[in-house]
């Protein structure tokens, strides 16, 4: 095994990789002595595995889901669009000199249906996230994601979008380049599309990069992914001067999707196979194409008229509460 292919283990998992690693240790001792029947205890074994598995990822801390959601071999964009789509041709560039490797974008099916999809997408290793600016799009990569969605709008076709980013690029260059003026333009714009906007948060969405792509008639998030306005290790820093209070930080700001969830800043929970999507990517997949072509069918009962205010009064409404 190479060290690229080489298993990555966040400190929760090391646990149930030790039990598994047992297990296939008995098997291998069973090709040697086949007269010794060991069926019963891999069972037990594996028995335990699954009931571990389940208490682990079950009962998650907000900082842990966090380490998921930044997981190395969490599926990217490219991924998702390779398992559930039929067709898929990359679109490039947004007219005015730039394009951006931090945003993909292109032409695609799903089940047959033609859509628009756009995507943070970040790096496999430390070579390729450095090409991809660990997914932080400038603002020519939120120029260019308009326009693919200004193109989708222009011939009907519905707006996917997957957010996966811990913001926006905030070097100095970016604000040269317009950077809050093309977010700005961005949500603006999407407001005012035509077509059915579904948005995924597939790992980690943060701060305005996120809500960059992230203005949408449907919000969803991936169970173990999370979507905050800043990330816990920037709003310690801020609040107490301590990045390691990171974990008080990721509690306090509620960046779970089933914390989300709960107040109505998302729509739905895509649910992750056991192990988060890094564990089964093909399951993972499966688990949000199943969610898209939901929510697809549901937005396609109303007028684009409809959904234009529906979009408008459900972000309007986040943040209202009365006090008793």
């Amino acid at each position: 095994m190479s060290k690229s292919e080489r298993k990555i283990l966040l400190d929760f998992e090391k646990p149930l990789a030790e039990l598994e690693n047992r297990i296939n240790q008995i098997r291998e001792l069973a090709k040697d002595y086949s007269n010794v029947d060991v069926s019963e205890q891999i069972h037990q074994l594996e028995t335990k595995a699954t009931q571990l598995r389940e208490e682990i990822f079950s009962s998650l801390s907000p900082v842990q889901r966090l380490q998921l959601a930044r997981h190395p071999r969490r599926p990217s964009t490219l991924d998702y669009i390779q398992a559930i789509g039929d067709e898929w041709i990359e679109l490039h560039g947004d007219r005015g000199g730039s394009d951006d490797p931090a945003i993909v974008g292109g032409l695609a099916r799903i089940n047959g249906r033609p859509v628009v999809i756009i995507g943070h997408q970040k790096g496999r290793d430390t070579k390729d996230n450095v090409a991809r600016n660990f997914g932080m799009a400038t603002a020519g990569g939120y120029r260019k994601s308009i326009r693919f969605m200004e193109h989708g709008n222009r011939f009907g076709m519905p707006i996917l979008t997957f957010i996966d980013t811990p913001g926006a690029w905030p070097g100095i260059e970016a604000e040269k380049l317009g950077q809050g003026e093309a977010i700005a333009y961005n949500l603006r714009q999407m407001f005012h599309l035509d077509v059915p906007i579904i948005c995924t948060v597939i790992g980690e969405g943060g701060s305005g990069g996120a809500l960059g792509v992230g203005v949408g008639d449907r919000l969803l998030m991936l169970e173990h992914s999370i979507y905050t306005v800043a990330s816990p290790e920037a709003c310690a820093a801020i609040l107490w001067k301590d990045a390691s209070k990171a974990s008080q930080a990721a509690e306090a700001l509620k960046i779970t999707s089933w914390d989300l969830k709960k107040i109505g800043i998302i729509d739905d929970v895509v649910p992750e196979p056991h192990g988060g999507a890094h564990s089964n990517p093909l399951q993972a997949a499966e688990n949000l194409k199943k969610a898209i072509v939901k929510s697809l069918d549901d937005l396609s009962e109303f007028s684009s008229q409809q959904r234009r205010k529906q979009r408008y009064q459900k972000f309007r409404s986040m943040g209202v509460f009365l006090e008793k």
